[in-house]
């Protein structure tokens, strides 16, 4: 079960003050541990990739328009082109949170639909929708336009605001999207019990900087 959980885990590291030492270690525990990928920001995208040219079975995950989802969508379908260039294979986008609110459905449709077609046959897609902000019935919405647009997963949480992934939250997002879609749980998963419960919830993958703790039965304080 350990080598199933770690194949689940997207090993992130997107602290502001991330070094290239810090990198080097992240990439060292993904090859280590067989993570599905490494989750870091885009400006360590290309050396990620170098670094993982002779695992091609971890994968190389970035995010975009992170952490506040507030730039336009041709910004985001930039950062997505540019973050592929590099070696990006996984991209992981923050929706336009205050236009969900507004109900601006198209907008937010678009806004993904933009990172989808940016992507397209060359990354998978997954759609960071902040569940923390959100109501249930804006969190169906979300999921929602998340399909509509052709995205991969739908993700909760960035770990940068108010809240972290729950059980509840995956269970909701499962049941909304369906068998077909991947679901991300994000935030706050720091042991081998939060990735079960989430697992159980749902989830088909785990974003955490705590894999190598998950992995060995351990408990992190991390936040992320």
């Amino acid at each position: 079960m350990t080598q199933n959980i770690a194949g689940m885990i997207d090993h992130t590291l997107l602290k502001a003050d991330a070094t290239k030492e810090q990198i080097v270690k992240l990439v060292k525990e993904a090859k280590e541990y067989s993570f599905a990928s490494v989750c870091i920001n885009p400006t360590w995208v290309k050396t990620a990739a170098e670094l993982l040219a002779d695992a091609p079975e971890v994968k190389v995950c970035t995010v975009i328009g992170f952490p506040l989802g507030a730039t336009t969508p041709e910004t985001k379908a930039f950062e997505t082109k540019n973050a592929i260039e590099n070696g990006a294979t996984e991209v992981d986008m923050v929706i336009n949170i205050g236009a969900l609110k507004d109900k601006q459905d198209d907008l937010v449709e678009d806004d993904i639909r933009s990172v989808v077609e940016a992507a397209k046959g060359k990354a998978l897609v997954k759609v960071i929708i902040e569940t923390c902000l959100l109501t249930d019935e804006e969190k169906i919405r979300a999921c929602e336009l998340s399909v509509k647009a052709g995205a991969d997963f739908v993700k909760t949480s960035t770990g940068f605001s108010t809240g972290g992934a729950t059980a509840s939250d995956i269970s909701l997002m499962r049941k909304t999207v369906g068998p077909e879609i991947g679901v991300k749980a994000s935030g706050g998963v720091r042991s081998r019990e939060d990735a079960l419960a989430m697992i159980e919830a749902g989830a088909t993958r785990i974003g955490a900087s705590s894999g190598v703790a998950i992995c060995n039965g351990e408990v992190s304080n991390s936040n992320y």
